[in-house]
């Protein structure tokens, strides 16, 4: 008798040790299927954090973060808008509806940053300069040189111009 009682306890301990690990887990891991079939029978990678942002003829290249705000703005994707000038350094698109944020203040503006300004504006600098706002980042064009005659050259009488932004097929 006294066995089986120490055996029950036994198997109740390892019980309660199982299940308050399983409770306290607090990592998931939740697997997505990343990869879409193509025409070919491939798989290719459908989340790509490199961006092609095209201006007129001039085609960009950029890398995005890896953020609640990237996988919102990557959602949206391909997307060609109107961007509005504003200051001389920054063309901006407001989308209709807000995107997750989680601003910060930069200190500086570089050449080719893509931010969110605010909860719904997007924001294409294409001059670096010290600010004393707060973006959520996105990325950053790899290569900006040329970046600010596109935006120039592209400029309708109002200054805004068309870009297209599509996620890079890998």
């Amino acid at each position: 008798m006294k066995e089986m009682k120490n055996s029950l306890i036994l198997i109740f301990g390892l019980g309660m040790l199982l299940s308050g690990s399983l409770a306290c887990k607090t990592d998931d891991v939740i697997l997505t299927d990343t990869t879409m079939e193509t025409n070919d029978g491939a798989h290719k990678d459908t989340l790509s954090n490199q961006l092609k942002i095209r201006i007129g003829s001039k085609t960009f290249t950029a890398t995005l973060l890896n953020n609640a705000t990237v996988t919102a703005f990557k959602a949206k994707l391909p997307m060609t808008v109107s961007m509005s000038e504003l200051n001389g350094n920054e063309k901006l698109y407001r989308f209709p509806e807000n995107l997750p944020t989680n601003a910060s203040n930069p200190r500086n503006i570089h050449l080719g940053d893509l931010m969110i300004y605010g909860s719904n504006t997007l924001v294409l600098f294409y001059q670096s300069f010290p600010t004393p706002y707060s973006y959520t980042k996105l990325g950053r064009i790899n290569d900006p040189a040329g970046l600010a005659a596109a935006v120039a050259a592209s400029a309708d009488g109002s200054g805004s111009v068309t870009v297209t932004f599509e996620l890079e097929q890998i």
